[in-house]
């Protein structure tokens, strides 16, 4: 069952990686929120009641929940629903997407030996995500695209977490939130104030920015 949910997740980062809808992009952290919830469900291994509480709320409330409706909101309000002309092809970003999680396991497996209580599979997909996360970032120019990437990329690192240590304390855990909340809120003043600006979310409008 595990392993199952871990598949999934990376194939949601594929799945991204050839998607130009931005709603593909919510349903993406959509599905990644559920599928974190169901790890912390099934393989939450000697963590305290309180921690695990925390964390199936973190999970299902904030990150599959609340953190896709806000974006909801903001693309709905600002008229943005489609990635148009990304640098590279859907084609291109997929085939460097299915790249990177092949090195994510090879460097995964490699690492058994010199790294003590790690978890390969959980290793090479979060490490995967992350690096998968900071290539879409680069080859898009929404800047709510960048946004939701960043949210994976905090998603990715979630999951490395639980690769190193079956037990997450609690105030890791209340500090990965609070910057969710942080970043997620300023991302959302600068889109809106961007879009009222220029009446485009696109980044290479910041190019012409000048002192």
């Amino acid at each position: 069952m595990i392993p199952l949910i871990i598949i999934l997740f990376g194939v949601t980062m594929l799945y991204v990686s050839s998607a130009s809808r931005i709603e593909s992009y919510i349903k993406a952290l959509n599905m990644q929120g559920f599928l974190l919830l169901l790890l912390v469900v099934f393989d939450y291994g000697t963590i305290h009641i309180e921690s695990f509480i925390f964390l199936c709320f973190e999970t299902l409330v904030v990150k599959a929940i609340a953190i896709p409706l806000f974006i909801t909101h903001i693309i709905r309000k600002n008229g943005v629903y489609r990635e148009v002309d990304p640098n590279v092809t859907s084609r291109f970003s997929i085939i460097v997407t299915s790249i990177i999680f092949v090195m994510g396991f090879y460097f995964s497996f490699w690492a058994i030996d010199k790294v003590d209580n790690i978890r390969p599979f959980y290793f090479g997909i979060s490490i995967s995500t992350m690096v998968a996360s900071i290539f879409i970032i680069i080859t898009r120019k929404k800047i709510i695209t960048h946004v939701m990437c960043y949210m994976m990329l905090e998603n990715g690192i979630f999951l490395l977490a639980l690769s190193i240590a079956r037990e997450m304390p609690f105030i890791v855990a209340f500090g990965m939130l609070l910057d969710i909340f942080i970043a997620i809120y300023l991302f959302g003043l600068f889109v809106n104030k961007v879009q009222d600006t220029y009446s485009e979310v696109d980044i290479t409008k910041l190019t012409s920015l000048k002192d």
